[in-house]
């Protein structure tokens, strides 16, 4: 275990965090990303992602608990330093670098009656964080995401997922792909769009269901129409036509699980 103090912007870890947290090529090319905050970081480790690198104030996050995350390049931060490196004011003064690993389609674990969450080409990182939470409330199987617009390990995902981007199976893939894995485990597609033939509420969810999702401002292609099992909406009387994806798709959820007699 090697254990280092930094005080300054210029070290060159330090440039290579910050690098890290600006970048998503650099996230890409080099296949680590940022994680910042206890919770999200005690996610991560029961995730089974390694950790690479851990930055600590160690008046905040004491030596003791940097040892037990088992990471072997430890950085001692001074205060000056960690409020320049931190996104949010209170992350309990520890930030990592971490390798990343994906999962593909073929390596998910499946429950005898699954419930699969799949978005497509949805661009905020925020509403996908936010649909991450979902997946970990609803206990859904899995979350995939189809032609994806941001990268998974993007600061602001990790952030409004707290932490569940690591606990929760997650894939990205094709459309195509999805779909076709979906057919082949037999589960059944369900598309929500704005103009479509059934109340949501009203569908049958108690067998294996992969409820799919739009982005806000382009729905879903009509790849995704054309292979559905049934096309679901949520009732609006109000002035606007759509709600947030994050939103729409915790309603359908928890219908879902509301059929299913919330058994999990």
């Amino acid at each position: 275990m090697y254990i280092d103090t930094l005080s300054s912007v210029k070290n060159p870890r330090v440039k290579e965090l910050i690098t890290l947290q600006e970048r998503s090529r650099e996230r890409r090319e080099s296949g680590l990303f940022v994680v910042e905050g206890i919770r999200e970081l005690e996610a991560c480790l029961k995730g089974g992602f390694e950790i690479e690198t851990l930055f600590f104030q160690p008046e905040i996050f004491p030596l003791s608990r940097a040892k037990e995350t088992g990471c072997k390049q430890l950085n001692e931060v001074t205060a000056e330093l960690y409020s320049k490196l931190a996104y949010r004011d209170s992350t309990e003064g520890v930030i990592a670098i971490v390798r990343e690993k994906h999962t593909s389609l073929d390596k998910f674990t499946l429950s005898s009656n699954p419930l699969i969450i799949v978005l497509e080409a949805v661009e905020k990182p925020g509403n996908l964080g936010a649909v991450l939470r979902t997946a970990d409330a609803a206990r859904a199987d899995a979350v995939i995401v189809c032609n994806p617009l941001t990268d998974l390990f993007n600061p602001n995902l990790i952030r409004s997922s707290l932490g569940t981007i690591f606990t929760t199976q997650v894939a990205a893939c094709s459309s195509e792909d999805c779909c076709m894995w979906l057919k082949k485990n037999k589960i059944q597609i369900f598309t929500a769009e704005l103009q479509a033939s059934e109340w949501y509420h009203k569908t049958d969810f108690r067998g294996a269901s992969a409820i799919v999702m739009g982005s806000e401002a382009d729905g879903l292609s009509e790849y995704w129409r054309g292979n559905a099992d049934g096309r679901i909406k949520i009732p609006m009387n109000g002035f606007v036509d759509s709600l947030n994806v994050s939103v729409s798709t915790a309603i359908i959820c928890f219908e879902a699980l509301r059929q299913r007699d919330f058994r999990f």
